[in-house]
This record gives C-alpha cells, structure tokens and sequence, in this order.
C-alpha cells in the first residue's frame, strides 16, 4: 500500500489531529462542542433552544457565526452571565421544576394528573384507537368465546 499525501492534505490531518485534542468549551459543567456556531452549540445545554441562543448571544454582544472554540474566557463568561441575569432555568433546575409541577397535578388529583399516573395521553387526544406512544404495546381484552 503506497500513501502519497501533498503537502495540503498532509496539512490538514494535522489540523484535524489538533482540533481533537483541544478542549471542549464549558458552560455550567456542560461541554460544548468547539467546531459548531455557537448558536447552535448553545442549544447543547438543556433549557436553550435556537431563539434562546439567539437573544442571548444579542445580549451578550457576540456574534452568532463564531465558532465555539475560537471564542475567549472573556466572551465565554459573557455568555453566562447573560443566561444567569435572564433568569433563564437551565440542566437540573429546569429538571426539578417540571417534575415538581407533574407532582402537583398528580397530588391534587386534577384530570391531568390522573391521566399523566395512568400513562394515558393528557391533551385531549382520542385513545379508542392509536395512543400507542403513551400506553405501550397492545393488550388484547374480551376475544374469548
């Protein structure tokens, strides 16, 4: 097997072997990916979704096309401190919320807490027939003669 690498692919494994070995950028104990937009590398984090990133990236005053590896601590700790003043829930806490609103349902007894304890669809969706996401695989009942 003969390997005739030019200079330029050559050049470019290497970079590649580089980019591999730097480390991933960090926001509250989340790694980010370094060769995404950072727009799009913030929707990694639970809780932030593209118009979330959008805003605050805005408020943040960076731009959106930058590549998340070649940003600094400087604007890296921007970007937390505008998702902190937002007041945006974000990984765990967000976690916690939602299910401590699904235990409020469920404990009052309200018609969305029976339907989300019984594993049924809770927005109203028909279940004579489909519905198979939420109640699982079929049960056939009463095919005895």
């Amino acid at each position: 097997m003969r390997h005739d690498f030019r200079a330029a692919d050559r050049q470019r494994i290497n970079n590649k072997n580089k980019r591999e070995h730097t480390t991933m950028a960090r926001l509250f104990g989340i790694e980010i990916p370094n060769e995404k937009r950072v727009e799009a590398s913030l929707c990694y984090i639970y809780g932030i979704g593209p118009s979330t990133a959008k805003k605050v990236l805005e408020q943040a005053g960076i731009s959106p096309d930058l590549r998340t590896g070649t940003l600094s601590d400087a604007q890296l700790t921007k970007i937390v401190q505008a998702i902190t003043s937002n007041n945006i829930l974000i990984e765990g806490d967000l976690r916690r919320e939602k299910q401590l609103a699904l235990k409020r349902l469920t404990s009052i007894n309200c018609l969305r807490g029976i339907r989300h304890r019984k594993g049924l669809p809770v927005r109203g969706q028909r279940t004579r027939t489909n519905a198979r996401t939420r109640k699982g695989r079929k049960k056939t009942v009463g095919a005895k003669k």
